[in-house]
């Protein structure tokens, strides 16, 4: 336990946060023409780039979210990802119709998974998160100086 937050609630968030881009990276790297086409259809700038840069953010990078490694700094990288696509995948106010209600859906849901990747981000933990929460009694669970040790 840090600051008093559990270990198992810091990783039942991180996993809770990556599922969503782990499930569509994994489509974005399996189908990445359709990847590619999606980008061409959003106006993304330079497609093939963001097509790279999409599966990148949503596979290795929401893995270490999910695992909190690299914690503070794939936590900020997934913040300004969601951000940006937020903004050029869910631009609500430049559609009319049913459309509309869907993407402004989509934009407001973004802005929401952006303050669980702040609260990430200001948790401060590392591989700890998952290591401890399977086995909370191992020495490296106890590191740190607002850590308590756990008894033997």
């Amino acid at each position: 336990m840090i600051n008093g937050i559990n270990d198992e609630l810091v990783l039942a968030a991180r996993l809770l946060l990556a599922t969503l881009f782990l499930i569509f990276g994994w489509r974005k790297l399996r189908d990445y023409s359709g990847t590619v086409s999606q980008m061409v259809q959003l106006g993304a700038p330079m497609p093939v780039l963001a097509a790279a840069v999409a599966t990148f953010m949503e596979l290795p990078v929401a893995f270490a979210v999910a695992v909190g490694a690299f914690a503070r700094p794939s936590a900020l990288l997934m913040f300004f990802y969601t951000l940006g696509t937020a903004l050029i995948g869910h631009r609500y106010w430049t559609i009319t119709g049913a459309d509309r209600v869907a993407s402004m859906d989509g934009f407001y849901k973004n802005l929401s998974i952006m303050g669980g990747f702040l609260l990430l981000y200001m948790v401060r933990e590392n591989i700890r998160s998952m290591y401890c929460a399977i086995s909370p009694r191992h020495n490296l669970c106890a590191i740190g100086p607002t850590m308590q040790r756990h008894a033997a």
